[in-house]
C-alpha cells in the first residue's frame, strides 16, 4: 500500500504513462509555470487526512503550446477547431490519483472541482490511447473523445467536457 500523497511519479512512471524520473522531475518545474497561467486551478482529493489525489487545469490561450503532446491535438483538430474549441476552454492538465485510491472516486471529484466553474463549460482534455483505464473513465464520466487516433491506436485523444458547446459539432467516433 502506498502511503502519503500521491506523485506525479507515482502516476505517471508506471504503465501504461512509462514516464521517466526526469519527466517526473519536470512536472515541478512546470508547475511552478502553471500556477501563473491565467484560470490555473488544482484540486486536492482526500481519505480522511491523507491525500490520495491531485488535479491542476488552466485557461488555453493563443498561440497554442507546442510541448509535450499539443502538437499532435493541434494536428488533429485542425487550425480551426483548435482555436474554436480550444482557446479559452479549460484545459486538464494533469489529474492523478494514488493507486490504492483508485476506482473509489476521487477521480471524479477531482474533474469536477476543476471543471465546474468552466466558462460556459469549456473543458478539454487530452490522454494516451495506451490508457484504456483512463480512456473509460473519461468516457463513464461523459467526456466526448473528439480526436480518434490511427488505426494501430497509438497516440493521444482529445476529449470535450459534456458541457462543452462544441460537443454538436464533434465526430461521431468510429
Amino acid at each position: 500500500m502506498t502511503t502519503g500523497a500521491p506523485s506525479y511519479a507515482d502516476a505517471f512512471c508506471a504503465p501504461p504513462w512509462g514516464e521517466d524520473e526526469e519527466r517526473a522531475t519536470e512536472f515541478a518545474t512546470r508547475l511552478l509555470a502553471d500556477v501563473r497561467r491565467p484560470g490555473f486551478s488544482a484540486a486536492l482529493a482526500f481519505a480522511g487526512e491523507e491525500v490520495v489525489g491531485f488535479a491542476t487545469a488552466w485557461t488555453t490561450l493563443a498561440p497554442f503550446p507546442t510541448d509535450r503532446c499539443y502538437p499532435q491535438a493541434a494536428a488533429g483538430l485542425g487550425p480551426e477547431r483548435t482555436a474554436e474549441w480550444l482557446y479559452g476552454a479549460r484545459k486538464i492538465d494533469e489529474l492523478a490519483v494514488r493507486p490504492d485510491a483508485r476506482g473509489t472516486g476521487p477521480a471524479a471529484g477531482l474533474l469536477q472541482a476543476v471543471t465546474e466553474d468552466a466558462p460556459d463549460g469549456r473543458s478539454w482534455l487530452l490522454t494516451s490511447v495506451r490508457s484504456t483505464r483512463a480512456m473509460s473513465f473519461y468516457r463513464r464520466q461523459g467526456w466526448t473523445q473528439v480526436i480518434h487516433p490511427s488505426p494501430g491506436g497509438t497516440g493521444i485523444a482529445v476529449f470535450l467536457a459534456p458541457r462543452h458547446p462544441a460537443l454538436a459539432d464533434a465526430p461521431v467516433p468510429p
